[in-house]
C-alpha cells in the first residue's frame, strides 16, 4: 500500500527523525491558543510602531499548508481547526535543531510552535519560533497546493482529505451541527420530550419503503434495519407521554441519487391532542426560529433560486395538479383518462395501480419540481397514506400534508390514524399489495394495532429530512455535501495515482 517512492521518501524522514531519539508521533502537544485567537489577540500589533512583544510566548498545533525554505530560515502556514497562521523559524533562534527541522520538515506534517507574536516586513502577522516540534510525520503527499481536492468522488470517499484540503467543507459541517442544535433546542423549549427507539425493528414499518435485512444471532431471529422510528413514537403517546421527539438515523435499501442517502437524519416528532394543522403552523414557526439562530435572510439562495420563507402557501393535492402541474380537471378527476394521460407521457404504470397513486405518479412528474417556494401540500389521497387519519368530510383523502421546498420534499405530517380497526384494514391492505409485487408496501404490525386498542389520543406527527434541510440552508447541490461519509458503489481506489503533481516535481528537481 505505501510502495510508491514519494511515500517511501517520507517513511525515510521519519525513520531519520526515530534515528536521533524523537518519536515522529509524539504525544507531549502543547497549546495554549488557537490560530484564530492568536489573530485576534494581536491584530493590532500591524498598526503598532513597535511590533515584537517579548512579554509572553505561546504555543499553537496545526498542520503545514505551505513551507517555503531560505537558507536559514523559513517560513510556514499553519492551519488548526480556527484559522491559518504563519510561522517564522530560524537557525538563530532554533540552533541545530533548524539543520534537522529544514531536512525533514513538509507539507503536511502536524507541527507544534512556541513563539511570540511579531509582523513581517510584508505586513503578515506571524509567530517568531523559539522551538518546534514535529508532532505527526505525514507520510503521504497532500494533493498539490494549486488545484486542491478537486476529485469529487474522491472528496466523498476520503472525506478526511477532503476536510484537510477544502477549508469551506468544515463550515458545511459546523452548520449542520448548528442547524440539529438549534432543533433540538426549539422543540425542547415547546416541551417536547427526547427518546430514544429501536435501531433494530422486528418488523419494519414507519414509512413504505424497502428496508436492510439483518441476522441477530442470540436470539436466531430476522431483524430489520428501521425504515421509520414513527410507530414506536405513537406507542410511547398511547402510554401517556403527550409530546416526544427523536433526532437519529433511518436506512432504506434504496437508490441514491442527488436527494437520497440510504441511511440518512430524521427528526420525528408527535404531538397527543394536536391536529396535522397544529404542525403546520409549528412548522412555520421552527422555519423563522432556525433563521433567525443562524442568521439567516427571509430570502436565501439555493442552487439557481431564490427561496422566500417570507410566504409559505398551502394548497391541496388535487388543486396543486391543475394549477402548478397544468392538467386539466376533468382529467384529475377521472381515473381511466388520467391513466391514459401518464401512459400517453410514457410513465410506466402497474396494472393493478389504484387511482391514488395514479394521482402520486402525476404529483411526481408534473408538481413536485415546480414547488421551489416553501409549499404544503394537503389532502394527500388515503391509498398513499395508510397511517394518517381520514378526512371526516371525505373519506378518500387524508389529513395530511408535506412541505417541498427547492423543488424537493422536507417534511410529512398528519393527523395519526387512531381507529384500531380502520389500521388493521389498511395494514391487510398494504399486505396484500406487497404480496402482489410491491416491495415498498408495509407490513402487517399486530402489536401497533394491539397498542392502538388501549387508546391513542388525538394525535398528530410529523418527520422532517435533516440532510435535505441542511442542503438546503447550506445552499449544497447534493445530498453527499452534507453527509461526512456519504454512501459509495465499492471501487478499487489506485492510492499511488493520488500522489500530487507537486511531489513529482521536487524529484524533477
Amino acid at each position: 500500500m505505501f510502495e510508491n517512492q514519494y511515500i517511501q521518501q517520507r517513511i525515510q524522514k521519519a525513520r531519520d527523525l526515530r534515528n536521533v531519539g524523537k518519536n515522529p508521533y509524539r504525544n507531549d502537544a502543547s497549546k495554549t491558543i488557537s490560530n484564530l485567537g492568536f489573530i485576534q489577540k494581536f491584530e493590532y500589533l500591524k498598526s503598532q510602531t513597535e511590533q515584537k512583544v517579548t512579554s509572553q510566548n505561546y504555543a499553537i498545533t496545526g498542520r503545514i499548508k505551505f513551507l517555503r525554505l531560505m537558507g536559514k530560515a523559513c517560513f510556514v502556514k499553519i492551519e488548526d481547526e480556527s484559522a491559518t497562521l504563519q510561522a517564522y523559524l530560524s537557525q538563530n533562534d532554533l540552533g541545530d535543531e533548524f539543520s534537522l527541522i529544514k531536512k525533514i520538515l513538509e507539507v503536511g506534517d502536524i507541527i507544534n510552535i512556541y513563539g511570540y507574536p511579531f509582523v513581517t516586513k510584508t505586513g503578515e502577522l506571524s509567530i517568531h519560533a523559539l522551538e518546534c516540534k514535529i508532532l505527526t510525520k505525514s507520510i503521504i503527499p497532500l494533493p498539490e497546493k494549486f488545484h486542491g481536492l478537486t476529485d469529487v468522488e474522491l472528496r466523498y470517499r476520503q472525506r478526511y482529505l477532503d476536510l484537510i484540503m477544502n477549508p469551506n467543507v468544515k463550515e458545511t459541517f459546523k452548520l449542520r451541527t448548528q442547524i440539529i442544535s438549534n432543533i433540538r433546542r426549539f422543540f425542547e423549549d415547546k416541551g417536547f420530550l427526547e427518546v430514544e427507539t429501536p435501531m433494530l425493528h422486528p418488523i419494519p414499518g414507519g414509512a413504505n419503503a424497502k428496508p436492510f435485512i439483518t441476522h441477530h444471532n442470540a436470539l436466531d431471529v430476522q431483524r430489520y434495519l428501521r425504515i421509520a422510528p414513527e410507530l414506536y413514537l405513537k406507542r410511547l403517546i398511547v402510554g401517556g407521554f403527550e409530546a416526544v421527539f427523536e433526532i437519529n438515523r433511518n436506512f432504506r435499501n434504496e437508490g441514491m441519487d442527488h436527494s437520497h442517502n440510504p441511511e440518512f437524519t430524521t427528526i420525528e416528532f408527535y404531538w397527543a391532542y394536536k391536529t396535522y394543522s397544529d404542525l403546520i403552523e409549528l412548522t412555520k414557526e421552527l422555519f423563522a426560529y432556525l433563521l433567525d439562530k443562524l442568521q439567516l435572510p427571509i430570502r436565501i439562495k439555493h442552487m439557481d433560486n431564490e427561496i422566500d420563507f417570507s410566504n409559505f402557501k398551502i394548497i391541496s393535492y388535487k388543486d396543486a395538479l391543475q394549477e402548478i402541474g397544468g392538467i386539466p380537471k376533468d382529467i384529475v378527476e377521472n381515473e381511466d383518462k388520467l391513466k391514459n394521460f401518464l401512459q400517453q407521457h410514457n410513465i410506466k404504470l402497474d396494472k393493478s395501480i389504484s387511482y391514488g397513486k395514479l394521482l402520486a405518479e402525476a404529483f411526481d412528474e408534473f408538481v413536485e419540481a415546480k414547488l421551489i417556494n416553501p409549499t404544503f401540500i394537503t389532502q394527500y389521497p388515503i391509498d398513499i397514506s395508510p397511517l394518517a387519519r381520514r378526512n371526516d368530510l371525505d373519506p378518500e383523502i387524508a389529513d395530511r400534508f408535506e412541505l417541498f421546498i427547492g423543488g424537493k420534499e422536507i417534511a410529512n405530517g398528519f393527523s395519526e390514524l387512531n381507529d384500531p380497526l380502520d389500521q388493521l384494514e389498511r395494514f391487510k391492505a398494504q399486505v396484500k399489495a406487497k404480496d402482489a409485487g410491491d416491495e415498498e408496501a408495509q407490513y402487517m404490525d399486530e402489536d401497533y394495532v394491539w397498542a392502538l386498542g388501549y387508546g391513542l389520543p388525538p394525535t398528530a406527527g410529523q418527520g422532517i429530512g435533516i440532510d435535505r434541510l441542511i442542503m438546503l440552508l447550506s445552499d449544497s447541490k447534493t445530498i453527499k455535501d452534507v453527509i461526512l461519509f456519504p454512501a459509495m458503489k465499492p471501487i478499487r481506489i489506485d492510492y499511488d495515482d493520488t500522489i500530487t503533481q507537486e511531489e513529482k516535481e521536487k524529484k524533477d528537481l
